[in-house]
């Protein structure tokens, strides 16, 4: 497969969004877009919309003692990760200062979202920052959630304040 796109069809991209009175997305924000959208699925529970966006081999990292030679969270595959969505583990699940790499049909993002659990630790709080990367893969035409990776974090504090600031 090619990570080229075929010109032609960026023409024809063109010409519609111009008859339609739109300008085409560049690539990083549609994948911003799309990583908006998915995130508000997680927090509304929406399971046949993230288990449609969602790869079959789907990793999901938690907790970055993995960046300093121990072991992770927790890793859950697509069926785990399914759980929690239907379980509505998050109130909330903001993006924050996230950027794209774009890689032909390949994205990566990194940034950080800040959540809210539905039950809190009375020890630690609801609130938390998780600084993570990602990777999405276009296949027939749309994107796919691939893989999660913490890379700093959880970090835990009573507010939300607490934790945007570390």
């Amino acid at each position: 497969m090619s990570n080229r796109i075929n010109p032609r069809f960026l023409l024809i991209a063109a010409i519609a969004c111009a008859a339609s009175g739109q300008q085409p997305k560049p690539p990083a924000d549609e994948v911003l877009a799309f990583e908006r959208k998915m995130e508000a699925a997680v927090v509304r529970g929406d399971v046949a919309y993230v288990e449609s966006v969602s790869a079959s081999d789907l990793s999901f990292t938690h907790g970055d003692a993995w960046t300093t030679g121990g072991k992770p969270r927790g890793v859950d595959d697509r069926t785990s990760f399914l759980k929690r969505v239907e379980n509505k583990q998050y109130l909330v699940r903001d993006l924050d200062s996230v950027k794209v790499e774009m890689h032909g049909d390949i994205a990566i993002t990194y940034g950080r979202y800040i959540a809210e659990n539905r039950v809190p630790d009375p020890t630690v709080g609801a609130w938390f920052s998780v600084w993570f990367e990602r990777v999405y893969a276009k296949r027939d035409g749309h994107w796919m959630y691939v893989s999660h990776r913490t890379v700093h974090g959880p970090t835990y504090g009573m507010t939300r304040e607490a934790v945007k600031d570390k």
